[in-house]
This record gives C-alpha cells, sequence and structure tokens, in this order.
C-alpha cells in the first residue's frame, strides 16, 4: 500500500514518517507544561537549631536619611548634599562600610538620585535602600 504507482510498487520508500516522532513531543510538552508549577512550591522544613560560636563580622553601616523635605542625614546628623561625598570619602578610608539608604516615600527623585551619585563618587559599592513591609497584604 504504497502511494506509488503500480510501476513503482516494489520500490522502497525512504522518507521518515515523523508524525509519530511530532506526537511523542506533543505529550512530553504538555507533560512538563502540567507539571512545572508543581514543582516551583517549596516545600515547608523546619530546620533545626544549631549552637555553634562563629566569629560573625558584620560590616559597619552606614544610615543615610532622606526626609520629605529634602534634608540629608549621615548617621543622623545632618549635612548639605555637598558635603555627603567628603564624609563617605572618610568612611571609606577608615572602612569600608555598607551604606543603607532611608528615603521618605515622598522624597524628590532628583535628591535621592544626588545621594546615590555621592555614594558612587566616595567609591562605595555595597548600598541597600531600606523599605518597610507592605502591611495587610
Amino acid at each position: 500500500m504504497s502511494m506509488l504507482g503500480d510501476a513503482e510498487s516494489e520500490d522502497l520508500v525512504s522518507e521518515i514518517n515523523v508524525t509519530p516522532l511530532v506526537d511523542v513531543m506533543l505529550v512530553l510538552l504538555t507533560v512538563f507544561i502540567v507539571t512545572a508549577p508543581l514543582l516551583m512550591n517549596a516545600v515547608k522544613v523546619k530546620l533545626p537549631q544549631a549552637s555553634a560560636e562563629v566569629a560573625i563580622t558584620t560590616p559597619k553601616t552606614a544610615h543615610i536619611s532622606v526626609t520629605d523635605a529634602g534634608d540629608v542625614f549621615l548617621d543622623q546628623q545632618r549635612l548639605a548634599l555637598e558635603g555627603l561625598t567628603p564624609a563617605l570619602g572618610q568612611l571609606k578610608q577608615s572602612h569600608d562600610p555598607a551604606v543603607e539608604i532611608y528615603a521618605d516615600e515622598h522624597a524628590q527623585y532628583g535628591v535621592v538620585a544626588k545621594v546615590l551619585a555621592a555614594i558612587q563618587r566616595a567609591g562605595i559599592s555595597k548600598f541597600s535602600f531600606v523599605m518597610s513591609p507592605e502591611v495587610g497584604k
């Protein structure tokens, strides 16, 4: 039962039938689509408590606060934006600080951008923004 005429019926057909291959691939794709979300759920495990005495060295942290009025504080000491870079440079020379930025949600973007530029000019690479978690979600 070949698709060729009667004269060529004795020749072998050398074509590969890919229909079963496509069927298998579609079944595998469906299985992976169904099982992928199940693999994303983490199993909650209660880890055991350990009392190993490890010397933890916490890096010195500088706190920069930006108020909604545009005032900048470095470790609760008010500074002008122009004085922030030299003050951070002095901290950088004594130790490599990590900077935590506490910016009011109504603070102007330009002031916060200038604070980030001062941190970069001082050569400090470790900084983070501190935020309060959302309540009621």
